[in-house]
């Protein structure tokens, strides 16, 4: 069990916004320098290189050398889901919107992106009603397994199953910040993200502003990936 001192260590390396900016571009999915998390945070790179030092040591974040560049990421897809549920406390504690007041962080980041390794927002949403709908997954202890359907569907979308079942839980729920629902993470969501980003079903849209820390994150849906993933799993229809 958590003590509560182990819990406010964690609550305070959450606090600091420098900290929230960059764990935020971390949820892409992406490893990233100190610079380009400095850039996103808005400080200096002295700055950068003692947060991400607190956030290492605090294993929230992980360090992988390449060559004379240190790329930063995200410590473990349970510290990513921490972050998304976190982003959803923070919507329902925060006072109710004005009348007509549009989501804060943009509708096209709520329609489509990344959390971490796998889709969210209503698509993510959506994709994970039409795979339990059409029956490709099925509900067992833990999460998801995929039909003999599912397996065969799957495959023909170009989704690597065996890369899927390679990690350590192959397909789980996770709740979406802003939908209030699950959506479906594990290796299953992360080859879904990736299959999708492959075959250009899915893009990544331009930041809004410069070191916009959710810049990273935000997909479009291309017409071919509507016309797939409405043909196959009824997508559009969910997400609309």
């Amino acid at each position: 069990m958590t003590t509560t001192a182990a819990f406010a260590t964690i609550a305070a390396l959450l606090a600091d916004p420098a900290r929230a900016a960059m764990l935020t571009a971390l949820l892409a999915g992406e490893a990233l320098t100190a610079g380009e998390l400095a850039r996103v945070a808005g400080i200096g790179a002295p700055a950068a290189s003692a947060h991400l030092a607190r956030l290492v040591d605090g294993g929230l974040v992980a360090v992988q050398p390449q060559g004379r560049h240190r790329y930063h990421r995200l410590a473990s897809a349970e510290v990513a889901a921490t972050l998304e549920a976190l982003g959803g406390l923070a919507e329902a504690v925060a006072p109710p919107p004005a009348t007509g007041r549009r989501w804060p962080h943009g509708e096209a980041f709520r329609a489509a992106r990344l959390c971490y390794d796998h889709l969210a927002g209503r698509l993510g949403v959506a994709l994970q009603a039409g795979l339990a709908g059409r029956g490709w997954i099925v509900p067992v202890a833990g999460g998801w397994a995929t039909s003999a359907a599912g397996e065969a569907g799957l495959a023909a979308l170009g989704v690597d199953l065996a890369a899927a079942r390679g990690t350590r839980r192959f397909a789980c729920d996770c709740m979406d910040w802003s939908e209030r629902r699950m959506h479906l993470a594990g290796g299953l969501g992360r080859e879904l993200a990736a299959c999708c980003l492959r075959r250009h079903w899915l893009v990544r849209l331009p930041g809004e502003r410069e070191g916009d820390p959710l810049a990273r994150r935000r997909l479009r849906l291309t017409p071919e990936g509507a016309r797939c993933l409405g043909d196959t799993l009824g997508v559009l229809e969910q997400a609309a």
